[in-house]
């Protein structure tokens, strides 16, 4: 398959791909989070498409994105109070809710679950290209499965050439992770997926809201995914990645200590300076809103480099780093390193 490769400003390429949606194709589109891979969310030739161009285990369920609010109407059987309250402060934006879905939103969109997931981006790209497209589109990170997901454009061609109808260049995504998901459909909000949305600011807007453990530790054998990004590996380099947790200077006397051929240290830019192995900053120790930005791109650039070993620097699980944290330690396949 040739992939069309379009700017988003260039006149009638938002169109060309909205007609390419329209027929059933695929296009990976920017959005504030990460590129998405976008389908007809009711078409289950196309979206069962995604997962094949993906090379994406058919249980974990795929975001539906919509452009108005009234879509809801045809996806979801009802909104509870509770999604109007969050809609009303991180609508549109990146944030994830789940509730109960419609039949018109195929089990191959859904996981086989009877929940879907559905958010409103703000990105213009992503907005005019579903109006135009008139439909809600299916669309998870437009990336190889288990890859670290696309930030600009290039990461989207280097993943999927060939594999997709078009890839729509709408420059790099301003938060750098996906969105957070938040469940509506169980009996207390809980959080699924952590994002640029924070638990203390989910918790500000509807009060209780669970922590779901699967952000912190990996699912048992046999558990379903109710949420993109629980159940596999995900955001992988190349390379062996070990989260490793502690100070400053216990970090950097630990790294140079296991320095060696094709070890490499992902860190923060505080820690360059005192270590003596190669380095790959993911931003300053003090900001989850940088190293989200910036961290899957520099887990693409390890693979660049050649690193075989990493040493990633575990952030803080505060704030948006409690994102970063979530997608470094499946990054690592759940290998953690604890300096006492």
């Amino acid at each position: 398959m040739e992939t069309l490769k379009l700017r988003a400003d260039e006149p009638g390429a938002v169109e060309r791909c909205a007609e390419i949606l329209k027929n059933g194709g695929l296009v990976a589109m920017p959005t504030e989070t990460v590129y998405g891979l976008a389908a007809n969310a009711f078409n289950e030739d196309a979206v069962r498409n995604i997962f094949a161009a993906k090379g994406r285990p058919g249980d974990n369920p795929l975001i539906v994105h919509i452009c108005r609010m009234q879509m809801l109407d045809d996806i979801v059987e009802e909104v509870p109070e509770s999604a109007w309250k969050l809609a009303a402060r991180y609508w549109p934006g990146p944030l994830t809710m789940i509730m109960k879905k419609k039949p018109a939103i195929p089990y191959a969109c859904s996981g086989g679950l009877e929940t879907v997931a559905v958010r409103f981006p703000v990105h213009p790209v992503a907005q005019r290209l579903i109006e135009l497209a008139g439909v809600p589109l299916a669309a998870p990170s437009a990336n190889l499965s288990g890859h670290p997901s696309p930030t600009t454009f290039e990461h989207c061609v280097n993943d999927l050439d060939g594999k997709v109808e078009a890839i729509l260049d709408g420059g790099p995504c301003s938060v750098g992770v996906e969105s957070t998901v938040i469940t509506l459909a169980a009996e207390v909000p809980t959080l699924l997926r952590p994002g640029y949305v924070t638990l203390e600011e989910l918790r500000e807007a509807l009060g209780e809201v669970e922590l779901s453990r699967a952000v912190l530790e990996k699912l048992g054998e046999g558990e379903t995914a109710a949420s993109p990004g629980m159940k596999y590996k995900h955001y992988a380099p190349k390379a062996k990645v070990t989260l490793v947790k502690g100070s400053r200077e216990r970090y950097t006397d630990f790294v140079n200590g296991h320095a060696g051929d094709g070890v490499f240290a992902l860190c923060f830019d505080e820690d360059a300076p005192a270590l003596k192995v190669e380095t790959v900053c993911y931003g300053s120790c003090d900001s989850g809103e940088e190293q989200a930005r910036r961290l899957f791109d520099a887990l693409r650039e390890l693979d660049d480099l050649g690193a075989k070993t990493v040493w990633a620097h575990s952030p803080s699980i505060e704030g948006v780093g409690l994102a970063v944290y979530n997608r470094l330690v499946r990054s690592a396949g759940f290998d953690i390193m604890e300096l006492s």
